[in-house]
């Protein structure tokens, strides 16, 4: 009797693990949204100037600029997310959000997890330190403690290329840059248009090594499955790239922080083609 007792939870726990595994991604399609009338954006809360919240408590910044075209073109309403770099995938396989728009790298590790959409930014690695030790390459960093926030493609670059470099790890891209102006650490890494324009802001700090690793893109990313929001998504990135979008998105959000000089063709994609 126990045996048989044992063999029925057995084959239970098999089911459920069977069902489990086709279980579909928890996600809203198009009309879905539509339907609902909002749809939810993940974004930064602290990373000025691409997603970050003002001193009125709104959401501010080039991702931001973006997603509010967005949802003004689906017609529905906009709720942003505050999202940590490192829960990015996860906000996405939960549905908890539809979009996340925050400074996300393609990279194939990604791509398996997330479907990303057409890019509408580039970038590289950049790394931002105190002027009177100013790190000027990776070696200098052998040995020493580099700021780096979690789940960032910079985290991965030095793990794997420099594992001489001690890396100081946080969720929140804030807590990163403090820990930079309370000496911590002797230099900070993550994306070379974030560290450049953080350099700005701050005098005392510049960036020494301006383009670190590959070219990147940075492009939206929906559920891994969701065809109908992902096909959207890439249309309204090509129709907007016909009249400048994102150029226009640069001199809105990021020009008065990079300076009247800066190239925004360094940084902006438009309709997807780099």
């Amino acid at each position: 009797m126990k045996r048989n007792f044992k063999t029925i939870i057995a084959v239970a726990l098999i089911a459920l693990t069977s069902v489990s595994a086709f279980a579909k991604p928890k996600f809203r399609t198009l009309d879905q949204i539509k339907k609902n009338g909002t749809i939810k954006i993940a974004v930064f809360s602290d990373k000025k100037p691409f997603g970050y919240v003002d001193e009125y408590g709104k959401y501010q910044g080039y991702d931001v600029y973006f997603g509010n075209r967005i949802a003004k073109d689906l017609g529905v309403k906009v709720k942003y997310v505050p999202v940590e770099a490192a829960a990015r995938v996860e906000v996405l396989e939960t549905g908890k959000v539809d979009l996340v728009l925050a400074n996300f790298t393609v990279t194939p590790a990604r791509a398996e997890k997330v479907d990303f959409a057409l890019p509408y930014m580039k970038c590289a690695l950049g790394v931002v330190s105190n002027e009177k030790d100013l790190i000027t390459k990776p070696e200098d960093l052998n040995g020493k403690t580099l700021i780096v926030s979690k789940g960032t493609t910079a985290e991965t670059f030095f793990t794997e290329n420099y594992p001489q470099v001690n890396l100081l790890k946080f969720d929140q891209y804030s807590e990163a840059y403090n820990a930079l102006l309370d000496g911590r650490g002797v230099g900070l890494s993550t994306d070379n248009t974030e560290v450049l324009a953080w350099a700005i802001e701050n005098p005392g700090f510049s960036v020494g090594i301006e383009s670190l690793g590959s070219l990147d893109t940075i492009a939206p990313a929906v559920t891994k499955g969701n065809t109908t929001l992902l096909n959207w998504i890439n249309a309204e990135i090509e129709a907007l790239g016909k009249e400048s979008f994102f150029h226009a998105d640069y001199e809105a959000t990021l020009r008065a922080v990079y300076g009247p000089k800066s190239d925004a063709d360094s940084l902006v994609v438009e309709g997807g083609k780099l």
